[in-house]
């Protein structure tokens, strides 16, 4: 296993995973064969996987040494009206489940869209429907950690203050920080220096406390954005983030934890930031 702060992985199969076994198991071995350490199993269309699939996976990754973590189904509005709702929250609980049994730590998921009203007023409807999830999973003994993604548009419920104010409030909640996200939703080319992404921790500290920086999700590739924030993600030296600024901040901060890369060119980018991570922190 790494000795870096950081684990280094992909959001879903990495490219070169071989057909057999294939799959997550697949997945997991080729990670380790790379040297890269974290595994967000991409369950985003719907979650649909047998338990004996799920133990295979929680002890290939324990022998392997990789971190597991799951990225629910897209289709999730904690926003959604009486009818979607329902829909919603049971794909939220089927990750949460099923994720638990595959020995994921962490299910990140979509918080949902304003419908053009104003934040406040959407948390009021959202933090009840997450807290009612988290008392299900713990009544269940289930452990995993619901991590709400920053959100790289603006009309979408998910802005770092979204993510920060849903954790504060309950436990077991903490954000997905997607630096890419964050970098694409003011439209503008904005947050994307060191002094920014330096605001970004020093708020998630005084939110959540110092220790929340050593546990840290972060998804990171490039991207493509307009003025109504993102279009699509770009393989991370097509892009304009500047990533060597993000990891000087989380050097600086001390912060520690998993880093997963969705590009399209995911585990060669992962790789990429791994080298580049060891570069700036003076680690490996």
């Amino acid at each position: 296993m790494s000795e870096l702060s950081f684990r280094f992985g992909t959001v879903g199969s990495p490219i070169s995973t071989p057909k057999k076994p294939g799959g997550s198991v697949g997945a997991v071995l080729r990670l380790a064969e790379l040297d890269l350490h974290a595994f967000e199993i991409g369950w985003v269309r719907s979650v649909r996987v047998s338990e004996k699939t799920c133990e295979e996976i929680k002890s290939t990754a324990a022998e392997s040494g990789v971190a597991v973590s799951v990225h629910a189904p897209y289709f999730i509005n904690l926003n959604g009206d009486d009818e979607e709702w329902p829909k919603s929250r049971q794909r939220l609980m089927d990750a949460a489940h099923y994720g638990n049994l595959a020995g994921a730590s962490d299910i990140i998921f979509h918080p949902g869209s304003y419908f053009e009203h104003p934040p406040d007023e959407v948390l009021k409807v959202a933090l009840p429907r997450l807290q009612d999830c988290l008392d299900e999973l713990r009544a269940d003994d289930n452990p995993v950690n619901l991590r709400p993604e920053t959100m790289g548009k603006s009309a979408m419920l998910g802005s770092l203050e979204d993510t920060l104010k849903m954790s504060r409030q309950i436990k077991g909640v903490a954000p997905c920080l997607d630096f890419a996200h964050l970098h694409a939703r003011p439209g503008d080319g904005s947050m994307n220096t060191y002094d920014e992404w330096s605001q970004v921790l020093e708020d998630y500290a005084a939110a959540l406390g110092e220790d929340a920086l050593k546990e840290l999700h972060i998804h990171l590739s490039g991207i493509e954005y307009g003025e109504k924030g993102e279009k699509e993600h770009l393989p991370v030296q097509d892009s304009d983030l500047d990533c060597k600024a993000i990891f000087r901040a989380l050097n600086d901060f001390k912060a520690s934890g998993r880093i997963v890369c969705e590009s399209p060119e995911m585990e060669n980018d992962a790789l990429y930031l791994k080298d580049l991570w060891c570069i700036v922190s003076g680690e490996g």
